[in-house]
This record gives structure tokens, sequence and C-alpha cells, in this order.
């Protein structure tokens, strides 16, 4: 794909990606989320369990129940760093859509008024002109 053919990102997003990008813990953090969130995970676990289950372990269920619940104590706080990075993305988005709006708002004010100051000197004009045709 050509640069000129990749999708344009929104500023935020671009600030974002950057922020991200230039701290350690945010990338590995993000890395974590993007792997436990995938169909990998699940399958890694899902033989890792039930080769500990069967080859392992006699009893592995005490050991099992301890090692699921730190690994979801660890998961939930992944999961909590997403959110935050969501919501801090979408208060940057909004930042810049606000910003974005106003400017638009004003630029539109300027031109509705610009348009009444033509109107009303071309109205003047043409009012004050004698009739040509009499």
């Amino acid at each position: 794909m050509t640069k000129s053919s990749q999708p344009t990102h929104h500023p935020a997003v671009v600030n974002l990606r950057a922020q991200r990008a230039a701290n350690l813990q945010l990338r590995v953090a993000d890395w974590i989320t993007k792997f436990a969130g995938s169909m990998l995970f699940v399958y890694i676990h899902a033989v890792g369990f039930a080769l500990w289950m069967l080859l392992v372990e006699k009893s592995p269920w005490p050991t099992l129940t301890l090692v699921v619940s730190l690994e979801a104590i660890f998961l939930s706080t992944f999961v909590m760093i997403g959110q935050n990075r969501q919501a801090e993305f979408q208060q940057m988005k909004a930042d810049h859509d606000f910003t974005e709006q106003e400017l638009e708002l004003k630029t539109n004010t300027e031109l509705t008024r610009a348009i009444h100051q033509m109107t009303t000197e071309l109205h003047r004009r043409l009012l004050d002109q004698p009739n040509s045709s009499q």
C-alpha cells in the first residue's frame, strides 16, 4: 500500500499513538491487552490447562484455582488500562472536535456577516439609483 493510499487518522488518534509509543510501560500494557483479547490466548490457555489437569498434577484444582484467580486479577487490570486508554482517546477526540466545530462556527458567522453586508450594500445601491427605464 502506498503512503498516499493509507487511511488518514483523526489527529487525536495520531497524538495518542505517539504518546503511547513513547512510553515503554504503555506499549507493554497495549501488547498484553491485545494478546489477551485474541483467540491465540484462549487456545494457549485451553491447551495449557488441559495438560496441567491431565499430566502435571494429580489434584490440580487448588493450584489451578489459585493460578486462574491471580491471572484474572491481572487481566482485569489490563482491561481497566484499556478502558482508561479508550476514555482518554474519547476525551482527546471530543476536545479536538469541539475546537474544530468552534472554528467552523466562527468562520460561518464571519461569512454570514460578510454576505449580509454585501446584500445590504447591494440593496442600498439598487434603491439609491434613479430608475433608468422611466
